[in-house]
């Protein structure tokens, strides 16, 4: 895997752009650092890539995904995500390990949403009883993304969400004083709302939420004030 690697750090290079680079740290509070690879380019490049790669056996998995991970810039992380998304469905139970790692490896919500919500919620989806291990683990820990996903792991659901997991979940992080915890939960109430509004507005009227949570979650619902 290692020539493959290799291969995209040299396509990578030729389209390094300082100044894309630049505007696109600071948009990131400059956080990680960049190639300055535009999101169409990106795309096309790893499109490509992803071609020649192919399936990684599963015992290549994790350490290909991690050696992508590791590069400085973010554009390495994000076809690292490419890659996991795209052959998702080859993903073992035990590659919730691998999640975890790149969930609090660093993080930011441009990586841990999609993690969430594509790769952790396939899992979950498929594998109900890691919600009970891995799952407690991480909504009880002090992570605040290991937090979030648990909060919007449910995204995708629509009527196969458990609303009584996903009300547990909110309510045992709604009163944590964090950006990202308090617009997770109101993310994941306004998704939830396209499905059953009805119980989304009664959930929202009856309990204390912020208003960052409360504002998002009613979007698309009537809630008494």
């Amino acid at each position: 895997m290692e020539n493959f690697i290799a291969n995209l750090s040299e396509i990578y290079e030729v389209n390094r752009n300082q100044e894309n680079a630049t505007a696109m740290e600071q948009y990131m509070k400059n956080l990680f650092p960049f190639l300055g690879i535009r999101s169409p380019e990106r795309k096309a490049i790893s499109a490509d890539w992803l071609k020649s790669v192919g399936v990684v056996p599963n015992e290549a998995l994790s350490p290909f995904i991690k050696e992508l991970w590791g590069k400085p810039e973010r554009e390495y992380q994000y076809i690292a995500l490419d890659y996991l998304v795209k052959k998702k469905k080859y993903l073992l139970e035990t590659d919730i390990e691998l999640m975890e790692y790149l969930i609090v490896t660093k993080s930011w919500w441009d990586t841990v949403d999609l993690i969430a919500s594509h790769l952790v919620g396939e899992l979950f989806s498929k594998h109900p009883h890691l919600i009970k291990t891995y799952g407690e683990k991480w909504i009880a820990s002090d992570n605040m993304w290991l937090q979030r996903t648990m909060i919007l792991f449910q995204l995708k659901y629509k009527n196969k969400t458990d609303e009584q997991l996903l009300y547990s979940y909110i309510s045992r992080t709604s009163h944590i004083d964090e950006f990202f915890i308090q617009k997770a939960i109101g993310w994941s109430l306004r998704e939830y709302s396209k499905t059953n509004p009805e119980a989304v507005a009664q959930f929202i009227e009856t309990h204390e939420l912020s208003n960052l949570a409360r504002r998002e979650g009613s979007k698309y619902v009537r809630v008494k004030s």
